[in-house]
Order: C-alpha cells, then structure tokens, then sequence
C-alpha cells in the first residue's frame, strides 16, 4: 500500500518555482521595435552552403566489399550514424549497405531506414560519391544483425574506438573487406573522428546529413499540414464522425501573424533522471528519480554526486518548461506568440507545463493540430514522431531548445546550414539567474536580452573536437 501510495504522488502536480519571475513576465510589456526584430530573420552573414556535389562518378568501378553498419540511439544520433557511414564508405572505396536502425532501449520504437527516410533520394542523391545497394547480394545473404548476434564472427569488426581517424579504418577495416568482401561494423555511433579528415570527406558528411536525407512523403506531407496550420490562427473542431480538423482564419490578423517559434522541450523522466537535479515536484518525485537511476544506471550517474545547487551553478540542469518560458519572455516574445511543442511525453505531464501555457496559451503540438487519422501512421513511433518534430522545426522562423542533446545539435547545425533564426540558451548565465531568488523581473529581463544578444544565429567557427553536424562551418561552407 505504501509502494503505491509513492508511485501516485510521484505525479502530483509539480509547481511554480518561479513565482515571483513569473509574475512579471505574465505582466510584462513589448515594445513594436522589439517584436519586430524578434521576428526578423537572419542577415547574409557572408558564408554559403559548399556541401559537395559531382555530376560524374567519383568513385571507382571496382568496389572493394560492403559495408553494414548497425546504429543504436534515437532518431538523430543514427542519423548522425549514416552520414558517418557514406564516409567510412567512401574512404574505404566500399558499397554502402542501408543503414540497419537497432530498436532502441528507451523509445521502444523498431522502425527502419526505409520507414523514415526516402531510400530512392538517398540512393540517388549519392549516385556519384559511393555506391549504396538496399540489400546484400544472395552470396553475402547471411551476413545479419541476428548472426552477429550468436557468436564471434570474423567479417565483424567491434573495436573502432570512439571517434576514430580514417587510418584506423584503412589499417583495420580495409583487411577484412579485402579477405571477405564485406565488414560489419557495430557498435558504429560516433565512431568516425572531425579532425584530421580530408575536405572531401567532410563535405561528403555534410552533403549526406543535409540533401541525401530527407524524410519519407507521409512525414514530410504531415509536417506541411503542420506547418500550414501554424502559420495562420486556428481553431480546431472535431467532428464527431470523421474526427477531422476544421480550420477556420481568424478575421483579425496582427503583424506576427504566419510567423511560429519552435521549442524543443525534452523533459521525459529518463532526462530528468539522468540530470540528478531538482525539479520541485517534492519529496516523492525526487526518491522515484532516484530509483530511476538506481535500476536504469546502477548508480552510474556522475551529476548524482553534486547537489542541486553546485550543479545549477555549472549550468548542468536542462532548463523546466517553467524557465524556457521565462527566457522566451524576457527575449520579448509576447502572450500572442504561436509555439510549436516538439516533444515526446512531458515528465509530469500537463501539470509541468502548466506555467509554459500561462505565459503561451497559443502553444500546440502535433496532437493539438492534427487528426487522430492524420497521426495514425506515426502514432506510437518515437523515430517517426521526432522525424515530424524535426520538419516542423527546420520550417519555424524561430528555434529554441530547452536543453543540448542530439536533437538540439542536429538542428542547430541544420539551422546554421540554411541561415535560419535558432536561440541558444545560456545555460550558465540562466542558471544564475535562477538561483537569485530576490532578482525582480526587470534585472532578469535586461540580463537575459543582454546575455542572448549574440546567441540566436550568430555563426560560430567549428573548433577541434566538435561536431560538423553541429558547426558546418568551415568544412562545409564557403565564403559568400
């Protein structure tokens, strides 16, 4: 009885840490000048995209095997897993086998390349940087994930160290594909280093993540729908037969009308878990996180041994939805504002961001705008509905997430790719200000709009050790 009497108060509703923050952002006032440079996009910043792309084969007639790669993770760290695949490919003058996509550990979600991305567009936007085959020939039939499985297995190669150079695969996976004609390579996720590559190569990653994959017609057309409803008010009716959505324009139309900012909030309790902060939803919440950690990471959690306070200090807490929503207000971003949820399920569900749609009751997110029938081809897919979050979030004028992770990388850098608008919240300058307790409104306003003066889109220069995916310049832009 007491077991069960923690697990139903780990979801009592968690409040308002903020209150007094919250208060004056409820409040608050915009100016015209300020909205309108909130809403414009970004200038030429003297850099365009140089991903390569040849008109003739750029590889050799004679393959020298192929290639298989089995890629753990959510949707973006696989992705970020293809795009290192091509390029292992290309430097070892290998055919590329489609990507096989483990079911993950957290998302529970089996779905395969060919379920998320368009084969034939990748297949063909590749056509003349290595070539990529569906399946393996009926010779090399037997190559599985199920018999890698069972047993050791001389065409596996299980060693690549994390980030590892392009000699290490010329020394080490060469061989096997030269004796066997073909080398499966798992685990494969961040296996393929940033430094040291060829241009060549770099690009060829680049031109992989953003052209070669594109996503398959169902998503992409769901996300239009999206997008289109955002991008005008809405009111959605279902009717009681066909439960579609009926979209009626409002009349009175203001000057951000069209326009929507796109928030990636990942606050799932395996986040929350992992980050061993506090979160203010009391003493049960923070015993079932704790528990959490015990049975998924047996105590392996690094944060854990920090209190709340040291590791807000170090801004190593992903901000609530409560704080996200604070920032989006003190930036200027007014009651009127249309914000696009990208998510998957909220710890602590509508309670937690009870806050967020106080100060955005114009927030939706795929449910809110789409029909059950609309959904039904994604519905219980953690892979295919971050796929739809992702479109809609390349397509918003505004990007902003809540904590850094590999959904935020891969859009930042797709962003930065195409010159579109993305905040980057300071996690440090936040976190400070959210441990002064006493800090009225106006302070917290000036100190967040001066702190995030040169973090919405400004483009940063990769530095050693950094991910591509994440900062494509220079590898793969060119001076304008």
């Amino acid at each position: 009885m007491i077991a069960k009497s923690v697990i139903l108060q780990e979801w009592n509703a968690p409040r308002p840490v903020h209150l007094s923050l919250l208060k004056g952002a409820i409040q608050r006032h915009i100016a015209d000048e300020q909205r309108s440079d909130l809403w414009s996009p970004l200038p030429p910043q003297g850099w365009k995209s140089c991903a390569r792309s040849l008109d003739t084969p750029g590889f050799p007639k004679k393959s020298s095997g192929y290639i298989q790669v089995f890629l753990d993770g959510g949707l973006n760290q696989q992705r970020m897993g293809i795009c290192d695949a091509v390029a292992v490919a290309k430097i070892l003058n290998a055919t590329l086998v489609i990507p096989y996509l483990e079911e993950n550990s957290v998302w529970k979600d089996s779905s395969s390349f060919e379920d998320i991305f368009d084969v034939e567009h990748f297949i063909g936007a590749l056509k003349y940087d290595i070539p990529v085959v569906r399946e393996l020939p009926k010779e090399l039939s037997w190559s599985t994930r199920q018999y890698y499985a069972v047993a050791i297995r001389a065409t596996r190669i299980k060693t690549a160290p994390l980030h590892a150079s392009m000699n290490w695969y010329l020394e080490n996976a060469l061989p096997v594909l030269q004796s066997y004609g073909i080398a499966a390579i798992a685990p494969f996720s961040h296996r393929l280093g940033f430094d040291n590559m060829p241009e060549d190569i770099q690009r060829l990653r680049c031109k992989v993540n953003f052209h070669a994959l594109t996503f398959v017609p169902h998503i992409n057309a769901l996300g239009d729908a999206l997008v289109k409803r955002l991008r005008r008010p809405v009111h959605s009716s279902m009717s009681t037969g066909g439960g579609y959505l009926r979209e009626m324009v409002d009349e009175l139309l203001d000057r951000e009308t069209g326009k929507f900012v796109a928030l990636h909030l990942r606050f799932d309790k395996d986040m929350a878990a992992h980050s061993a902060c506090d979160f203010g939803g009391g003493k049960a919440e923070r015993l079932a996180l704790a528990k959490y950690r015990q049975v998924i990471w047996q105590g392996r959690v690094t944060n854990s041994q920090f209190t709340d306070e040291e590791l807000r200090s170090q801004g190593r807490c992903p901000l609530t939805p409560e704080e996200i929503g604070l920032l989006l207000a003190a930036l200027g971003f007014d009651s009127n504002t249309r914000l696009y949820l990208a998510s998957h399920k909220v710890y602590g569900g509508e309670a937690r961001i009870s806050a967020l749609r106080k100060l955005f009751p114009q927030m939706d997110d795929k449910k809110s705008l789409a029909s059950r029938e609309e959904l039904s081809k994604v519905d219980g897919k953690a892979s295919l509905l971050a796929a739809v979050d992702y479109y809609v979030s390349m397509q918003s004028d505004v990007f902003i997430s809540a904590s850094p992770g590999n959904m935020h990388n891969a859009l930042v850098g797709h962003r930065t790719y195409e010159n579109l608008k993305t905040i980057r919240p300071s996690m440090t300058l936040l976190s400070q200000l959210f441990l002064n307790k006493s800090l009225p409104w106006a302070e917290f306003e000036q100190a967040v709009r001066f702190g995030h003066k040169n973090r919405q889109g400004q483009i940063r220069l990769r530095k050693p050790k950094q991910s591509i995916y994440t900062y494509p310049l220079p590898d793969c832009m060119c001076e304008a």
